[in-house]
């Protein structure tokens, strides 16, 4: 029988031909090979229509080098492409309507908005949203922020900590204490600001319809450092959601968000909560209650959208040990787990959508020997 074939869809980030995690790409390919899975990469712009064959790249262990050959199309797509402002990430949407009956281990996501609208639907999910507004007028923010002395406003899309302002009322004025990052991620010196000053710098970022406003979650370490916790779950060798790992990260000083390729710094979490929290018997609570909560997000998800394959939350855990979910990554990074030295969990983010790329190839090759087409894994319609 001839070896399942994974292709990794991924996206160039510039016209020279850069990947991104080719370095993680190729620990997965040499992964591959060891359960008996072969995995290359492509991009929609390595696809040949006409001949219905990809330009392929592919990691060679034994010669350490990467070469490029003509391949079929895979029986499993694992789709790690991220949003781009580019003409590759158009190529995207068009490969993912063209194609739309291959199997995909996940499709993509909606924004930031619309998945909390989503989450919000949920009884028991409900419970770990902060309130979020979408930004339509300086008066969305004034609402929340009557509610709340600390707001945080997000791009619907953004990823990095891009365009992201910390916003804090300064009692008893009228003046607000603003910090952040601009569109290229670089830190904003913080700085007071009027209601006007504020609207100015959202109008030139074109934030109406594109920014949600968040109440803030005072996270702030002694050092005045910001904190969080990245959280990775996963889809399992038998198909099933689990927890692979979370783990502390703490912002660079004067940073607003603890994003790792903004300066930050990865923590395990044990350590993390130990020194927030203190109590024992309420850090395996809170762990507890986060990891029931991770996987009911992903099942939640997987069932609204259709398949997915991991995703990865951002927490924030108060000093109480009230959990809070801030953001939900479909295309999450692994290099969290390395930092803090944690190989076997850094493995395992690395395995698990393998494993259950070929768990989920079997079970359609069974299901097609048994000539049963009602037990096939649904294929649904891409829409983005």
């Amino acid at each position: 029988m001839a070896q399942p074939v994974l292709g990794i869809l991924t996206l160039y980030l510039n016209e020279h031909k850069h990947l991104e995690e080719r370095h993680i790409y190729q620990k997965m390919i040499t992964a591959g090979q060891s359960i008996g899975l072969h995995v290359f990469v492509f991009t929609p712009q390595d696809v040949d229509h006409r001949k219905h064959r990809i330009y392929s790249m592919v990691y060679h262990h034994d010669k350490n080098r990467w070469l490029r050959q003509w391949t079929t199309f895979p029986d499993v797509i694992f789709d790690r492409c991220r949003l781009q402002n580019s003409s590759r990430f158009e190529q995207l949407r068009r490969f993912r309507k063209r194609y739309p009956d291959l199997l995909y281990l996940n499709k993509p996501l909606r924004n930031k908005w619309t998945i909390h609208q989503v989450l919000s639907e949920d009884s028991y999910l409900r419970q770990f949203l902060p309130q979020t507004k979408l930004y339509s007028s300086l008066a969305d923010a004034q609402q929340v922020l009557k509610q709340h002395s600390l707001i945080y406003m997000k791009p619907i899309n953004g990823t990095g900590g891009r365009g992201i302002l910390r916003v804090e009322r300064l009692a008893p004025t009228f003046m607000l204490f603003v910090q952040g990052r601009d569109q290229k991620r670089k830190i904003i010196s913080p700085q007071r600001m009027t209601w006007s000053q504020l609207a100015a710098r959202l109008n030139s970022w074109s934030a109406t319809g594109r920014y949600i406003v968040q109440q803030g979650i005072s996270l702030n370490l002694p050092n005045g450092r910001v904190h969080d916790y990245r959280m990775l779950v996963q889809k399992d060798e038998t198909g099933n959601w689990t927890l692979t790992g979370c783990a502390g990260r703490i912002g660079a000083a004067k940073s607003i968000t603890s994003n790792l390729h903004g300066g930050g710094e990865a923590i395990p979490m044990d350590e993390m909560l130990r020194n927030w929290i203190g109590d024992e018997q309420l850090i395996t609570e809170v762990k507890q209650e986060a990891e029931k909560m991770g996987i009911e997000v992903a099942s939640y998800l997987e069932r609204k959208y259709g398949a997915l394959c991991e995703l990865a939350l951002d927490l924030a855990i108060d000093k109480n040990g009230k959990i809070w979910m801030l953001e939900v990554n479909p295309k999450p990074s692994r290099e969290v787990f390395q930092l803090i030295g944690d190989q076997d969990t850094y493995h395992k983010s690395l395995i698990k959508p393998l494993q259950y790329a070929l768990w989920l190839h079997q079970q359609q090759q069974q299901a097609l020997m048994r000539g049963n087409p009602e037990d096939l894994i649904p294929v649904e319609t891409v829409q983005d």
